[in-house]
């Protein structure tokens, strides 16, 4: 990981630069293959400034920001109070919410850094077991969770405004 990437837990004073991080990135990754609309409508309702700041101040989510001389490179949430689909069999559960890395900082070693954090953080609150939703339609992200340990055991309904999509769950001890 380059020297310049400081991974640090969020603070109320992230909130309006993750949001704006956090709805520049997921347009990046599911614009191109959905419907406008269903795009518009989610991230109006998941990322605004005041959604943000009540996410990181919440004590059952922990989230991390990735930065460069104060500039967001990634970001990562985990939920501790999620129940976890009845396809994650592992003791312990911890969600993995959210996952994202700027493209600049893709293949970096920055994804791989911020991972071993998130692993670090769920262990540090007695999960044994982390496990996320991941697009069926994301190869990308597939793969880089499948060499991460993840292993794919199920599925669940995931909805993107208006449309009923699938997302993998993948799970793996920790």
């Amino acid at each position: 990981m380059p020297d310049s990437i400081l991974i640090r837990r969020a603070t109320p004073a992230d909130a309006r630069s993750l949001a704006i991080f956090a709805e520049r990135t997921f347009r990046e990754a599911f614009g191109p293959d959905n419907d406008p609309d269903d795009v518009e409508l989610y991230v109006h309702a998941t990322y605004s400034a005041e959604r943000q700041g009540a996410e990181i101040d919440d004590p059952e989510r922990i989230t991390f920001v990735g930065e460069d001389g104060g500039t967001l490179a990634a970001y990562a949430q985990l939920r501790l109070d999620s129940r976890a689909p009845d396809c994650v069999n592992g003791p312990a559960p911890v969600e993995l919410l959210r996952f994202y890395v700027d493209r600049p900082w893709h293949g970096r070693g920055v994804a791989h850094a911020l991972m071993n954090d998130v692993i670090a953080a769920a262990r540090a609150h007695g999960a044994h077991t982390l496990w996320l939703g991941v697009w069926e339609r994301n190869p990308r992200a597939i793969a880089f969770y499948g060499k991460h340990g993840f292993r794919d055991v199920g599925c669940v309904p995931f909805k993107l405004g208006g449309d009923d999509q699938t997302d993998r769950v993948m799970a793996r001890a920790i």
